[in-house]
């Protein structure tokens, strides 16, 4: 059948209505008008907390700008944003990066914001909610709301980038119009203009979810990702190893893994590929919120379904030490309040030097222990990180050396341990032991550790972005292992970066949004990564002393480095091998020393 010419016409129309009603409908509401009440807004921060608006002390003015990790005005225009946050911040300016994103994950833009150094909050958009509230279309468009949330200007920052070009310098310089305006309490005079910049995606929860099941389809992952952690035994809050169990706790899990809380990892997204990484891919977060958008059904369960195994009270991960060493006291714990960090020796005299290659730091109730550090000490040396032998911290297992690889405990130490532990809401003991694997055959390099440490900062009140930094130098060719940061509550972010002798530079690692309760290491495959002699390692890390911060014991005070979580520290480990080191000591397997 031959179609009449004016066919194609009827049905090019037809397709632009379709598109039409497309974009009509992503838009629940008409578009907010100038003056109307934006309210406080809903984001979540680089923490993963749901935040508003509320959230900043008494600004007098808010600038919000409509981001993604992905748009080249907004890269563009980020140098000169940042001008204006110098600028104006001080003024009473608060500057938001909303990210509009829909993939963008809290990592990605926590990232993002240590790429180009934004100094001001970086925020996820909740569903796009507050781009509607708003009324923002495009990146990098601005909303300037006074200190009611009242919108007061809506637009571009300035003419000067565009698209398809730009100027040599802007001729309007409409945000810095508008600010001047609200900040006299005058009314905006160009309140609204045209913006260029990338469209932005809203969020479309309305995607068809294909079919999925708990036993073919989630099972499996939270087998692989989740229950290491989340069974009977550990420090984990719930089990996760039955339909029950996951089904009770579906729509967290649906939460966290989609904001990539869990399963926990906190190293960023551009660098080395690490042997103990933990993410879920962008595939099996799509499973598992589709299943739960699916009302979380169980399918067919099988035959014979293999059981998880509990975490054995009393069970070492390593195996049964050659040697266990225990607190000789019980540590008393309150119900509540802040609990000051706790210290003890162990009660054992290493006779000779002695060579491990497995330790594990094991507490009889490890819901109490937020972390557990332990050194070398002697009657000439007293506790000091630079002693530091393992630790035990949230997400970590046991050090378990590979073959050939030893740890060396000094003749005539001690080991002491230094102990934060956390209230549960009721009273609680604890008690510590450690387990030692001793080196089975032959040492031929001995595990060994640079600490890039700063003890001479001060974080000034309110501060949301300052920087501390350190670097140490590589004496010897070397092989690495792995990396460790430690801050405190007002740690926000810290890189690795290594600078070669030949003059090249490499980030080895970002780890873009600290978590205190997350200190993950971050192990290197094989000992792949050579760094010659000459390798100046740095660590860069910045504080959010702001109030903004939610963790912040008291943003009103300078704050320096000391081992109390309100005050702060800067310690970056750098684990490693002398590359050409060949010690060829025979171990006693019996005691771990070496063979004379």
């Amino acid at each position: 059948m031959k179609l009449p010419v004016r066919m194609p016409l009827m049905l090019l129309l037809i397709t632009a209505t379709c598109h039409s009603l497309i974009f009509a409908s992503e838009r629940d509401t008409p578009r907010p008008k100038i003056g109307s009440n934006a309210g406080t807004l809903q984001f979540k921060d680089i923490r993963y907390l749901t935040r508003s608006l509320s959230d900043f002390k008494e600004p007098k003015a808010f600038v919000l700008i409509a981001c993604n990790t992905t748009c080249p005005l907004v890269k563009r225009y980020l140098p000169k944003l940042k001008r204006l946050e110098q600028k104006y911040g001080p003024q009473g300016v608060q500057f938001i990066a909303l990210h509009t994103g829909p993939f963008d994950s809290i990592r990605e833009i926590a990232e993002f914001g240590i790429e180009h150094e934004i100094p001001f909050p970086n925020v996820q958009d909740i569903k796009s909610r507050s781009v509607q509230a708003l009324g923002l279309e495009r990146t990098p468009e601005v909303a300037v709301l006074d200190a009611q949330y009242q919108l007061r200007y809506r637009g571009r920052i300035d003419d000067q980038y565009r698209i398809g070009g730009s100027l040599p310098r802007a001729t309007q310089n409409n945000l810095v119009d508008a600010l001047e305006a609200v900040l006299k309490n005058e009314p905006v005079e160009v309140p609204e203009t045209n913006v260029d910049g990338c469209t932005i995606t809203p969020h479309n929860p309305q995607r068809v979810a294909k079919s999925v099941t708990y036993y073919a389809d989630i099972e499996p992952l939270i087998k692989q990702h989740c229950v290491d952690c989340h069974r009977a035994g550990t420090e984990a809050p719930f089990a996760l190893t039955t339909l029950k169990e996951v089904q009770n706790n579906g729509a967290m899990i649906a939460e966290v893994v989609f904001d990539q809380r869990m399963p926990p990892w906190y190293g960023g997204t551009s660098h080395a590929e690490f042997a103990n990484h933990r993410s879920m891919t962008r595939k099996e977060r799509t499973l598992v919120a589709d299943w739960f958008q699916a009302g979380m059904p169980a399918g067919e369960e099988p035959d014979d379904p293999a059981p998880v195994v509990s975490a054995e009270v009393g069970k070492w991960i390593i195996g049964e030490p050659d040697l266990k060493i225990s607190m000789l006291e019980t540590h008393t714990l309150p119900a509540d309040g802040y609990i000051p960090y706790r210290y003890t020796v162990l009660p054992f005299i290493f006779p000779e030097d002695t060579w491990v290659s497995s330790i594990e730091i094991k507490p009889d109730n490890p819901s109490v222990v937020h972390h557990c550090n332990m050194a070398a000490v002697s009657l000439a040396k007293k506790w000091d990180e630079s002693n530091f032998i393992t630790g035990k911290v949230p997400g970590s297992g046991p050090t378990m050396l590979p073959e050939g690889l030893g740890i060396l405990i000094p003749k005539g130490s001690a080991l002491a341990l230094q102990i934060h532990y956390t209230s549960t809401g009721k009273p609680e003991k604890c008690k510590i032991s450690v387990g030692f694997k001793y080196v089975q055959g032959k040492v031929q390099k001995r595990y060994r550790f640079l600490i890039i440490k700063n003890t001479k900062f001060k974080i000034p009140p309110g501060a949301p972005h300052h920087e501390v930094s350190n670097s140490k130098t590589l004496d010897r060719d070397a092989h690495g292992i792995g990396l460790f940061a430690h801050m405190h509550l007002r740690g926000k972010d810290l890189s690795f970066r290594a600078h070669y002798p030949d003059g090249k530079d490499e980030t080895l690692l970002v780890i873009p949004n600290y978590n205190f309760d997350w200190q993950i290491g971050y192990l290197w495959k094989d000992q792949r990564n050579f760094f010659p002699k000459g390798t100046r390692v740095e660590a860069i890390a910045h504080y959010d002393n702001s109030a903004f911060n939610p963790y912040n014991p008291d943003p009103t005070v300078s704050v320096r480095n000391g081992p109390q979580t309100y005050h702060e520290m800067m310690y970056a480990f750098f684990f490693y091998t002398y590359a050409d080191e060949q010690l060829n000591l025979e171990i006693d397997p019996k005691t771990g020393q070496a063979v004379k």
